[in-house]
């Protein structure tokens, strides 16, 4: 179970939305580096990164941001927002990025992840960002008539890492996770599954170590870790002590 601290980049800083809409963004900090590496001195592994600019845009717009990112930890890193076609695929990962995740693509060009997942096993993951059921794209400016459980069938046998499972009502809103959606889906195919929007404090984390979401690969946390709401230590140790008890089992 891995807990990904969100860096959302709007014009170059670290900001929080809530349920996606672009003006009401919070700044955070407006240095994203420096948020990378706090970060990494807390004890996280992987950070979760998106281009919110990109996204509504449908090209990369905080690249700067995000090599300075790279530059700044030695952990993991995965990057969304604005990607939508092979080359930009491409491109992230060659800068060393360790996982690319494509949301509007997935929709409009499904060829495009199945070719990218061939190419670049364990680098792919599909971001499927729903309201009310339905998924949303270029940016959540837009919804599909297609639900989120249609979608994550379509790549089953994909070969795609993960999948990365938004509840837009959620998100920034800090109602709690949607675990029991996200769950839905986990079941529903082998792909691993990350629980993403509203994540509140604490509690959430202890109910995402609850053998009901066992198959859940992990979590985003965005606002809560910014306001404090979230102690990441605490979140850590929770998450490290259940995966020593499950090496215990067995």
């Amino acid at each position: 179970m891995i807990l990904f601290p969100a860096i959302d980049l709007k014009d170059g800083q670290c900001v929080r939305l809530r349920q996606g809409e672009m003006d009401q963004a919070t700044v955070f900090n407006t240095d994203p580096a420096a948020q990378a590496k706090a970060f990494e001195d807390e004890g996280f592994e992987w950070l979760h990164v998106v281009d919110l600019n990109g996204a509504f845009e449908g090209r990369p717009r905080n690249e700067k941001a995000v090599e300075a990112i790279f530059d700044a930890v030695h952990i993991s890193i995965q990057v969304g927002g604005g990607i939508r076609d092979l080359d930009t695929i491409v491109t992230w990962l060659e800068k060393g990025i360790d996982r690319v995740i494509l949301g509007t693509a997935a929709v409009r060009n499904p060829a495009l992840v199945r070719e990218a997942a061939r190419d670049f096993p364990g680098c792919i993951a599909v971001g499927i960002d729903a309201r009310d059921g339905k998924v949303a794209i270029e940016g959540w400016a837009e919804t599909a008539e297609m639900t989120a459980l249609d979608l994550v069938r379509r790549f089953e046998d994909a070969g795609v890492a993960a999948i990365i499972h938004t509840d837009i009502a959620r998100d920034g809103v800090l109602e709690g996770l949607n675990l029991d959606a996200t769950a839905e889906l986990a079941d529903a195919v082998t792909i691993p599954v990350i629980a993403s929007g509203g994540l509140a404090g604490i509690d959430d984390i202890r109910r995402l170590i609850e053998p009901r979401y066992a198959k859940l690969e992990g979590a985003i946390a965005g606002r809560a870790l910014y306001d404090g709401r979230l102690d990441a230590s605490e979140a850590l140790a929770l998450l490290k002590d259940r995966r020593e008890a499950q090496k215990a089992k067995g």
